[in-house]
């Protein structure tokens, strides 16, 4: 396989998981244990993407076809049969094909998209920032750290996991190459939804 290309086991989810966030997911399904044991054991990782259609458990979902990366940076397994973790987002990949294994387990053949270079927050999308600042510093709510207020991508990525949106609106963000077209949708809402002053 090129760099650009790999083979990902797949957990298809109700859920978005963005690049640097932190998602808590409770493990249960043989084929789920098997791929979690397997990546601990390997120190390897498996895809997140949104479920398109089908549930979470019995039959393999069909996934939406932009997913992230997942890395496992805590376990547990404080009752028998349930491994609770918790994963961290790497890179962003779109699927170009996928199976269902004998176990019901999705393996796909993924392509990594490309991620544009850092850039900061525009001054015209400035406004947005306090408020994320203040929702760092909430107990009980922390954004994953480090923290990096200077970071277009890792500040619109924060405010899509938080924006009370529905998953499919979610998804959309995430499968957006431009971080900044990202944050000015996410500027636009918070304005909308008086959570912003007017436009200057």
């Amino acid at each position: 396989m090129s760099e650009q290309n790999s083979t990902l086991p797949l957990f298809p989810l109700g859920t978005v998981l963005f690049p640097d966030g932190l998602l808590p997911l409770r493990v249960f399904e043989a084929r789920y244990m098997d791929m979690t044991a397997r990546c601990l054991r390997e120190g390897s990782t498996f895809g997140v993407c949104l479920i398109a259609a089908g549930s979470e458990v019995g039959e393999a979902a069909v996934p939406h076809t932009v997913g992230t990366e997942a890395c496992i940076e805590q376990w547990e397994m404080s009752e028998p049969g349930v491994l609770s973790i918790v994963v961290r987002g790497r890179r962003r990949f779109r699927i170009e094909d996928h199976e269902v294994e004998r176990d019901g387990l999705l393996r796909g053949r993924v392509r990594w998209l490309a991620e544009p270079a850092p850039q900061a927050v525009p001054a015209a999308q400035a406004d947005i920032l306090p408020l994320l600042d203040l929702i760092a510093g909430e107990v009980g709510n922390p954004l994953p750290s480090p923290h990096r207020f200077d970071d277009a991508a890792w500040v619109g990525a924060r405010y899509a996991e938080l924006l009370p949106i529905p998953q499919r609106a979610r998804q959309a963000l995430l499968e957006l190459d431009d971080a900044l077209s990202r944050l000015e949708i996410i500027q636009q809402y918070l304005r909308q939804h008086g959570l912003l002053g007017p436009a200057a």
